[in-house]
């Protein structure tokens, strides 16, 4: 599976080909990778508008008291920047973008199993943005629930709640009908010859993604549901004052919260198994462990959500269950550290930006690992619940494992995406901003966090400005890293990319940069050992 150097003469997918032109050609396109660079383009409006946030916050916070809005706007803002955040760039992010544009190439497929669906999906997405964007400016105010909805205060406030909830359940199909797409395609659409067991082990993160994608949505959807109900005609869900249990709500959105998580990190450690053996030019060690280890983080992941709620009150068997279910989830998780890093063991590395990023992905999520297991110990985490160490690790998670591995992921299939490159060393300059950054914002709200500094709050204790100032300080290094990597990327003198400027050996590496409309004219041979670089 040797990738040719021979450019593509011919229209690619990204010049308009038929009747349509133009704009047209693209809100109407039913080829998965132009739907993957929709996502793409999307996603990237929205997290220039959460960062932007998530900056005025940390400016805020950069002292005590009151600086330049209230906590009314703080919380609104904050529930925005959640929102934003989290359902609009992280859980669908890197399935959406990468599982379409080069999951069905990588298993040698021309296109998804239902391609008009696929482009429906978009659509959904973006339709559920566009209402949460509008809940922020109609009814009596944005949301300031914060971005989990958390009952009662969800079905008792006078903000916009129905409008942000309603969103989020529009965003809650797209994902549900992405998942379906994808397992069908995964199981349907494989060239003749690729068993699942001679499968790229990004296909297999996002094949386990849809199935958590498909199975715990509808629950999340029911729950948004709920609040509607509640505060439309007053059934008594949630309220205690209606007959409702408050808990119920914490239940029922943690059942699938916590499994988002894993549609969230599942395509990122996807992405860290493509990378590594490109850029050590070694076989992946431990491929089939990887392989099952990817099913069993999505399955034990459904049952580990009661860790979220140790505080909330729950029996002592309900408690050490869910406490050792939790450290069990973190088994098939280190199974795929450890095979990254002997991956790595003697290899012949080459330090480009991509495996930068990937590097950085093992660093950053393994502090995150290990910092959520001091949360699934009761008497730990009766100590930093609901403080900045949460806040900390959930960054350290979401953003130095799924943000880096996004990046990770621009900056190795970019060539193939764009067919052009951009340049290593302002990209290696990016990068340093970016770790640098991240470390200084977040890990200060470890130390705060165990000393007692709530998260969520406007304001807080002298005591705690020394770690908010270096936080700030960290988010604005973090934001300069981010202009940096725009601006490389996408400047138009890049050089004209190869069909394999980084040796790969997936599919997608034999064909042009960037691909022709139609991925294969023949369905490609799979070699009996298919990642071997020797």
């Amino acid at each position: 599976m040797t990738g040719n150097t021979n450019l593509h003469e011919e229209p690619s997918y990204l010049i308009d080909t038929g009747k349509r032109k133009g704009i047209m050609a693209w809100l109407t396109t039913t080829d998965h990778k132009r739907i993957g660079l929709l996502y793409l383009w999307s996603i990237m409006v929205f997290f220039i508008v959460g960062g932007i946030l998530g900056e005025t916050m940390r400016t805020e916070l950069f002292k005590p008291g009151q600086q330049f809005y209230g906590p009314q706007t703080y919380n609104a803002i904050f529930t925005l920047h959640g929102l934003i955040m989290i359902f609009l760039i992280v859980i669908p992010g890197l399935s959406v973008v990468f599982g379409n544009f080069v999951m069905p190439i990588m298993i040698g497929a021309n296109d998804v199993a239902f391609p008009r669906l696929n482009l429906f999906a978009w659509y959904l997405y973006i339709l559920g943005a566009a209402v949460v964007v509008i809940s922020q400016f109609t009814g009596n105010g944005p949301p300031d629930t914060g971005w989990t909805f958390y009952a009662p205060y969800s079905t008792q406030t006078h903000t916009n709640v129905i409008a942000a909830v309603s969103g989020a359940f529009i965003l809650g199909f797209s994902s549900i009908l992405t998942g379906i797409n994808f397992i069908v395609t995964i199981h349907r659409l494989r060239t003749p010859g690729m068993g699942f067991f001679k499968m790229p082990l990004l296909p297999w993160a996002i094949y386990a993604t849809a199935w958590i994608q498909v199975l715990a949505t509808p629950v999340i959807g029911i729950t948004l549901l709920m609040i509607i109900a509640e505060r439309m005609f007053h059934i008594g869900f949630f309220d205690p004052a209606l007959g409702g249990d408050p808990v119920l709500y914490q239940h029922l959105f943690w059942i699938y919260s916590h499994p988002a998580v894993y549609i969230m990190i599942l395509p990122a450690m996807g992405v860290i198994t493509e990378i590594i053996p490109t850029f050590c030019q070694k076989q992946i060690y431990g491929y089939k462990a990887i392989a099952i280890s990817s099913l069993a983080i999505a399955g034990v992941g459904y049952f580990v959500w009661g860790h979220h709620m140790f505080t909330s009150g729950m029996s002592k068997e309900a408690i050490w269950t869910f406490s050792l279910l939790t450290f069990l989830v973190a088994v098939p998780s280190a199974i795929k550290v450890f095979n990254w890093v002997a991956t790595m063991y003697k290899g012949s590395i080459d330090l480009k930006p991509p495996l930068l990023y990937a590097i950085a992905f093992i660093f950053l999520f393994s502090i995150g690992g290990l910092t959520g297991l001091i949360q699934g110990a009761l008497a730990t985490d009766i100590q930093v619940h609901d403080t900045s160490f949460v806040v900390a690790h959930f960054h350290y998670i979401i953003f130095g494992g799924v943000g880096f591995a996004f990046l990770g992921a621009i900056h190795y299939w970019y060539p193939k995406m764009f067919g052009r490159m951009y340049n290593i060393r302002v990209a290696n300059v990016a990068w340093g901003f970016l770790f640098i950054g991240f470390n200084l914002l977040y890990f200060p709200q470890f130390i705060i966090g165990i000393e007692g500094m709530p998260r969520r709050y406007f304001d807080y204790l002298p005591q705690f400005t020394w770690a908010q100032q270096i936080s700030t300080i960290g988010g604005y290094i973090l934001g300069i890293g981010f202009i940096i990597l725009i601006v490389n990327l996408f400047r138009k003198n890049g050089a004209k990319a190869t069909s394999n400027p980084w040796g790969g050996k997936t599919f997608e590496w034999q064909l042009p940069s960037p691909p022709p409309m139609e991925n294969f004219a023949t369905p490609p041979a799979v070699p009996d050992n298919p990642y071997d670089y020797d």
